[in-house]
């Protein structure tokens, strides 16, 4: 039960009750889950289910997890800001703070009381995605899965999960990851891509899903069959948020609910892309970005786009709130999309909170997984795991 200061400013009474009504919405999305994260058909308590994050970056895996049922024992990752946004939002969580490569596997298997359930491995992206240019051979991230293989060997969790960009799957790293674990006595499945779209986030987000297990009595999970969710827009998750102040807010606002201020060239831009999913091309020539002039309607079609109301978002990027990186205009107002929207069609709770400054924020929500994808994902993969443990015998 919420109940509101009776001081509070009329604006800031509204953002409250704006926040409270989101919330609300969200946890009924994600409390609709697995049936074996706390009891058995029984009804008979059992074990809780475990798992490591590694590349836990903000945060957005760990929040999926937990709820999906799990208990998130230890995290890890190298980012100085993603870690301190970690820690904001799950201090209960043992969070390890540097690079992997350097990690000692002892170290996170002292984490463990008994046998972990799931290790997931959300290595960054960047070395697969389409929008780097050095990609695969020259880029040492590349290397990152593979390096999670001792990790694996010394844990021998009873199921691994892995999320990445499709391209992941054009290169020789997840081939030779699925060997390493084959030899560990893993059964690793065909990878599947799954669009975020498609699992209730408000988002057009493709990503490469593979699954692995250990125990033979662990029942497989096929993703491809995940049935899919009630589709969700824009509208759905982010028009109830007020219009936000410009620059620096006021005491009582969501500091991520903030406006860039834009330089009046760029307004006299927005002005000519129509409402509601316009595009950069209605832009007269003579205000176009001169690396925009000339081109086909059909080159960078994004730059400068709104969003559209009743529709997913684009995915979204660590530019989501720059003009220049994408559709990231507001759907109506003359203005990029605030950090808190962007976290918003992300599926982020609207009390999350975020390290550093906005371009830093900016990067930490681009790189997420939707935390209710990531949990539409650990549903099945928690009744998988928890169908097949042996519960607790309580007098």
């Amino acid at each position: 039960m919420y109940t509101l200061d009776p001081g509070l400013s009329a604006p800031c009474e509204m953002l409250v009750r704006t926040f409270v009504k989101r919330d609300t919405l969200i946890f009924q999305m994600m409390t609709h889950g697995s049936e074996y994260t706390q009891r058995n058909r029984t009804d008979r308590p059992i074990r809780s289910l475990t798992a490591i994050d590694l590349f836990c970056g903000s945060g957005a895996v760990t929040s999926g997890l937990k709820e999906a049922g799990f208990r998130v024992l230890a995290a890890v990752d190298v980012d100085d800001v993603a870690c301190q946004t970690y820690r904001m939002n799950h201090p209960e969580v043992k969070l390890l703070h540097g690079d992997i490569a350097d990690l000692d596997p002892a170290v996170l298997k002292k984490c463990v009381m008994g046998e972990l359930d799931l290790l997931a491995i959300c290595a960054p992206c960047q070395p697969f995605s389409t929008q780097n240019r050095k990609r695969f051979g020259s880029d040492e991230r590349a290397q990152l899965l593979l390096m999670t293989i001792p990790i694996i060997e010394t844990l021998l969790p009873r199921a691994i999960f892995v999320e990445n960009v499709p391209g992941l799957g054009k290169t020789e790293v997840l081939p030779n990851f699925k060997s390493a674990l084959q030899r560990l006595g893993y059964t690793p499945n065909d990878p599947v891509v799954i669009n975020a779209v498609d699992l209730g986030v408000p988002q057009r987000r493709k990503r490469t899903i593979m699954f692995a297990c250990r125990d033979g009595s662990v029942a497989p999970v096929d993703f491809a069959k995940l049935s899919r969710g009630k589709s969700t827009s824009v509208r759905d998750w982010i028009s109830d948020l007020p219009p936000p102040p410009i620059g620096r807010p006021p005491s009582c606002v969501d500091p991520l609910h903030i406006a860039r201020k834009h330089a009046p060239i760029t307004l006299e831009r927005l002005k000519h892309v129509p409402k509601n999913g316009g595009r950069r091309s209605d832009i007269p020539e003579a205000l176009q970005l001169k690396c925009h002039r000339g081109l086909d309607r059909g080159e960078f079609p994004d730059t400068y786009g709104r969003l559209a109301w009743d529709e997913p978002a684009p995915t979204i990027t660590t530019g989501c709130t720059d003009l220049t990186r994408g559709r990231f205009a507001h759907p109506e107002e003359d203005r990029a999309i605030t950090a808190r929207e962007a976290a918003c069609l992300q599926t982020f709770n609207r009390d999350y909170r975020f390290a550093g400054n906005l371009q830093q924020i900016a990067t930490q929500i681009g790189n997420a997984v939707p935390p209710l994808m990531m949990k539409a994902l650990a549903d099945p993969i928690a009744t998988a795991l928890g169908a097949a443990r042996e519960p607790m015998h309580t007098e």
